[in-house]
């Protein structure tokens, strides 16, 4: 969102952003103006480590990454449980705190994180008519017959068993139920004048915003009136890195995200596919100390965190969990993909990359170096390069910011 307000800033006028604390000093240092918003328990302004969140927070945290080591139903089932909690945290102070930023900036326009549903609510009990932008695959904002949280597709590498599926359907219905019932009773006692929501999490903007290549969505599948989708919200940096993998083999960038690199199991896996595969290795290791994931191959780049925008630019393939901001980056640089997905809507995420052709997904509960190994052989010897060269091509024609700046400012 950060790039769009640096687009809004240029292109039209001032910009306020309004987040919690921990990501003050960022906003500051792309030259826009921030504000206190404080929308949940935890921090995210980086690498997530379990012991530097807010007491409660990080036993929340430790149970989702074991949920994790079970499966995707278990992870699936443990968010939905814990959906009330995260998603709608002290949704009366943020409708006072943004009611009291409204009123303090009268902005022109507003765009908000869809499943930002504090902000959400806020927005709707105030009158505010603001876009939203899903960050995440478009599943995120649930269609007719979707629920929150339950992927509507899955790939073909992971085989929910049909039990397990309808208690998870069933919990989903709850936490969704659940939520809007929370959403319409904070109405009923501060906002009486405002309608009822029939459904906090498939709410649209105005217009709504998806971060998400055009190309890739199911066109069966119905998006809201208005939206538009603006393929890829890369950092502009794609200057050399510091240091490439020196050999002779791909050059394959493993990245599993800023909570996912807690599964050190997975990385580990991924460092002796390094040496199967004879692959140039650039690993981020994360939350992970690099010391539990054995020895490297020689000439690998390990580091907490890597210039991902900038790596791409030479990556022959990105290994990754499949979360939208990853799998948009590895677009708009037209690398191709070995997903291995873990939670949320990856799920949905990776069976799109699977149907479109531009990788190959694996379930990380039960991978092997050799499967994984293969698999990034197979997509070097597909199609793929050449089919996620035209959807970068695409990307680069027609979006990023400055689409959504234009979508936005037609509000």
């Amino acid at each position: 969102m950060l790039q769009i307000g640096m687009a809004w800033q240029r292109e039209l006028g001032p910009c306020i952003v309004a987040t919690g604390p921990t990501v003050q000093p960022l906003v500051e240092r792309l030259g826009l103006d921030w504000t206190l918003l404080q929308l949940g328990r935890g921090s995210n302004a980086g690498v997530i480590r379990v012991d530097e969140q807010p007491v409660g927070e990080d036993d929340h945290l430790r149970e989702f990454f074991a949920a994790t080591r079970v499966g995707a139903v278990e992870t699936l089932r443990y968010q939905a449980l814990a959906r009330r909690q995260d998603l709608l945290f002290e949704p009366e102070r943020v409708l006072a705190d943004l009611g009291r930023i409204i009123d303090a900036i009268s902005p022109d326009r507003v765009l908000v994180d869809h499943v930002a549903f504090g902000a959400r609510l806020a927005l709707h009990a105030l009158g505010v008519e603001a876009s939203s932008i899903v960050l995440g695959h478009p599943t995120a904002c649930p269609s007719e017959g979707e629920l929150y949280g339950l992927p509507p597709v899955w790939p073909s590498s992971i085989h929910p068993a049909p039990d397990e599926l309808a208690e998870l359907t069933s919990i989903c219905a709850t936490s969704t139920a659940d939520l809007t019932e929370a959403s319409n009773d904070l109405l009923d006692r501060l906002a009486p004048e405002r309608p009822r929501i029939s459904d906090l999490t498939s709410l649209p903007g105005s217009p709504t915003l998806y971060m998400y290549p055009q190309e890739l969505h199911d066109p069966d599948r119905a998006l809201p009136t208005g939206s538009a989708s603006i393929g890829s919200l890369r950092r502009q940096d794609t200057s050399t890195p510091a240091r490439l993998p020196t050999g002779d083999g791909p050059l394959v960038v493993v990245a599993l995200g800023t909570f996912l690199s807690a599964r050190d199991d997975v990385l580990a896996t991924a460092v002796q596919a390094a040496h199967l595969g004879g692959w140039r290795l650039a690993l981020a290791s994360g939350s992970t100390p690099v010391e539990q994931l054995g020895e490297f191959p020689a000439g690998s780049v390990v580091a907490e965190h890597l210039p991902q925008v900038a790596l791409l630019e030479h990556a022959d393939v990105l290994v990754t969990h499949g979360g939208n901001n990853s799998v948009t980056e590895a677009c708009a640089a037209g690398v191709p993909m070995v997903v291995l997905p873990m939670s949320t809507d990856q799920f949905a995420g990776a069976a799109a990359i699977e149907r479109s052709g531009l990788g190959v997904v694996l379930d990380p509960n039960d991978l092997t170096a050799t499967d994984l190994a293969a698999a990034v052989s197979a997509v070097l010897a597909s199609d793929a390069s050449t089919r996620v060269d035209a959807i970068a091509d695409a990307i680069a024609r027609d979006g990023g910011p400055s689409r959504a700046v234009r979508a936005i400012s037609r509000l």
